[in-house]
């Protein structure tokens, strides 16, 4: 939690990368404005989508062995893994198998939330980011900044500098140079890549299908040009039927960048059948739960659920604006991150504890997820779990002075101002002290009282 509080500290102090997010944000929000006008009835849409994803939760192990007997008919092998070391232990196996050499893997934020690329870089095997924003933040080393821009903290200047190391950009290249120079070089690791790596935004339950949607056509080369297509996707994705995408595709996209639909739109089956041209010869699915069955077996929070990672709440979070995504202690940053990171990894608990409050992120999320109330029962939990006894007397103590004002009032100022020093303060930064003065408001009030109805004395 230190750690934390310092980092974001440091990073709310940034001047500079406030104003890069800040300038990045603003232009989401002018987009998604424009891309809302599709939707007839916007309220009706986003209860809509949180009923279809709702049911599915609630339905989940249904769903998931609908899509495991279908995927599996149409020759996909699928896996199912209970933790990271699980899903990278299959990954191990699969690369062992097909003698891969070279991966090249789409924008996918469950790949992060296990380390796929970190994990194979160690074996020995090259990993490529094929998303321009990934492969920048590979590059530099970072992680993610973003759920849907993992980028967002980079200006065209650090870019341009970053490729010039990399490639040999030119220092005052523009956008459209820059990207021609990312093009060029992922052409060819393209060609010579053994295997793909995709995530899912979502995982279609009747048809055995694995939807992804993007806007720069790198996923498609990545599970149709490499010999093997390995997909990695949270239990949690699931939805009914093949249908509900009409809904999801063009509501994620206007949540996630302001577009009624995003320039590519995948739908994959299965490996390549014999009388077809293209595809991965070998496809793998591995179902990673790590942590969701914890989340969405509390029947409050299991509402978390139905994120689509559109990152519409880390766009609107006053909290994000000032921090951004690199402060935060794992790959889920904003309210979302408060939300579910609690349920994946417990000791991250605290993190629950950076938020305002101010519910916008609520009010914009496309699935209806009442992320402020979730937020607040994190905190609930999170005091039970690990506060101490002493804090916890503290609390009670505070909680019935404050029911019963009486009790208070009688307890001298330097006794509470020692009390809430000792056992409340370090919980209260980096708020200024608070100190409780000698007389209390109901003697003053008593004192103004009188005055006004003796105004002689």
């Amino acid at each position: 939690m230190k750690d934390f509080i310092s980092a974001a500290s440091e990073k709310a102090k940034d001047q500079e990368a406030f104003s890069k997010l800040w300038h990045n944000i603003q232009q989401y929000e002018s987009k998604v404005q424009e891309g809302k006008k599709q939707f007839r009835d916007l309220a009706l849409a986003k209860r809509t989508a949180g009923t279809i994803k709702q049911h599915a939760l609630d339905h989940l192990h249904n769903y998931l062995k609908k899509f495991e007997n279908i995927a599996r008919n149409n020759g996909v092998k699928v896996l199912w893994a209970e933790t990271s070391t699980d899903a990278l232990k299959y990954i191990d196996e699969i690369c062992q198998k097909h003698n891969v050499k070279t991966v090249i893997k789409s924008k996918s934020m469950v790949t992060e939330e296990v380390g796929v690329r970190e994990h194979l870089e160690e074996k020995g095997i090259e990993v490529y980011e094929t998303d321009l924003g990934e492969l920048i933040v590979q590059w530099a080393k970072e992680k993610p900044y973003h759920i849907v821009t993992p980028a967002m903290h980079k200006s065209r200047e650090d870019v341009a500098r970053l490729f010039n190391k990399k490639l040999g950009a030119r220092l005052d290249a523009s956008h459209e140079e820059l990207v021609g120079y990312a093009r060029r070089f992922l052409r060819e690791v393209y060609q010579r890549a053994d295997c793909g790596i995709t995530g899912a935004n979502f995982i279609i339950a009747d048809t055995g299908g694995i939807a992804i949607t993007e806007n720069e056509g790198n996923a498609r080369m990545c599970f149709s040009v490499p010999k093997v297509h390995v997909v990695i996707a949270g239990i949690e994705k699931v939805i009914p039927s093949l249908t509900d995408l009409a809904l999801f595709f063009p509501l994620l996209a206007t949540f996630g960048t302001g577009q009624w639909i995003t320039t590519y739109n995948s739908i994959v089956f299965g490996p390549r059948k014999d009388d077809e041209p293209d595809g991965p010869k070998h496809m793998y699915v591995i179902l990673l739960d790590n942590g969701r069955t914890r989340l969405l077996s509390d029947r409050k929070a299991r509402v978390a659920g139905r994120c689509i990672r559109c990152g519409a709440c880390l766009n609107n979070c006053p909290v994000y604006q000032h921090i951004g995504g690199h402060a935060y202690p794992h790959i889920y940053s904003g309210p979302i991150g408060k939300v579910i990171v609690p349920w994946f990894e417990p000791s991250l608990g605290y993190v629950s504890f950076a938020s305002s409050l101010c519910g916008k992120c609520s009010e914009v999320c496309p699935v209806e997820i009442p992320l402020d109330e979730l937020i607040q029962y994190n905190r609930i939990k999170y005091q039970e779990e690990q506060g101490s006894l002493l804090e916890a007397i503290a609390f009670y103590l505070w909680t019935l002075s404050s029911k019963f004002p009486f009790l208070e009032n009688i307890i001298p100022a330097k006794l509470k101002n020692w009390f809430f020093a000792k056992f409340i303060a370090q919980r209260w930064q980096p708020r200024k002290p608070l100190r409780f003065p000698r007389k209390t408001f109901a003697k003053v009030y008593k004192n103004l009282v009188r005055k006004h109805r003796n105004p002689g004395r």
